[in-house]
Parts: C-alpha cells; structure tokens; sequence
C-alpha cells in the first residue's frame, strides 16, 4: 500500500501521512469591505460619546473651580481678621510648583489663572 507523500515531507512507515500535519498553510481571507458611510457614522458617534464625557468633566472642573474659590476666600478672610495679608507668596508658589510639575509649563499657566480668580474674592 502505497502512502501520499508531499515534496517537503516525505511519508515513511514509521511516519504516516497526517492531513492536519501535511496540509497546506490556509490562505487568508481580507474582511469584507465595510461602507465608507459606515467608518463615518461609527467614528462620528465615538465623538459624540467623547464630546459629551469632556462636556461632563468641563462641569465638574467648573464645580470645583467654584468650590476652590469659596475656600480661598473663606481663607483670606480669617487672614485678614486676624491681621495677616490678603495674599500669601510661598502657598502661592507652592501651588505654582505642584500644578507646573503635574502638568508641565501649561500646568503653571493654569495654577496663575486658578490663583487670579481666587485672589479678592474677601
């Protein structure tokens, strides 16, 4: 009884043919083409969704802006009764420091803007 053989491997009796071993490699099949105005409508409401989680955070950012400003001011106003400044330099500098090493030279930029809108809110 004569076995099947292939050109790269070869069938002997102590090795019989084994279709899943011999076979050739499956060729690859490229995904059905998806619509142009399909990849537009997904990517569209994939933005969508982002736009709305950054429209969300934007309102929690504002909210603690707020927050900030109503303790900075409760802050200043305790200095001030009790004979100190308005504004105090090393805490404002120390601000400057964490949000600058956080974020970079935009974090600083950001730290200025937090500390102009909680300065004289007394």
């Amino acid at each position: 009884m004569a076995l099947p053989t292939t050109p790269d491997r070869p069938t002997t009796p102590d090795r019989p043919a084994s279709p899943a071993r011999d076979a050739a490699p499956a060729i690859a099949t490229a995904p059905a083409p998806v619509p142009a105005d399909s990849v537009i409508a997904t990517a569209d409401a994939v933005i969508a969704g982002h736009r709305e989680r950054i429209d969300d955070l934007d309102a929690r950012i504002i909210a603690l802006i707020g927050e900030r400003m109503t303790v900075s001011g409760q802050i200043q106003a305790t200095r001030i009764g009790s004979g100190g400044r308005r504004v105090h330099l090393a805490r404002e500098m120390e601000i400057l420091r964490t949000y600058g090493e956080a974020l970079g030279k935009p974090g600083t930029a950001v730290a200025m803007t937090l500390l102009e809108l909680c300065r004289g809110r007394v």
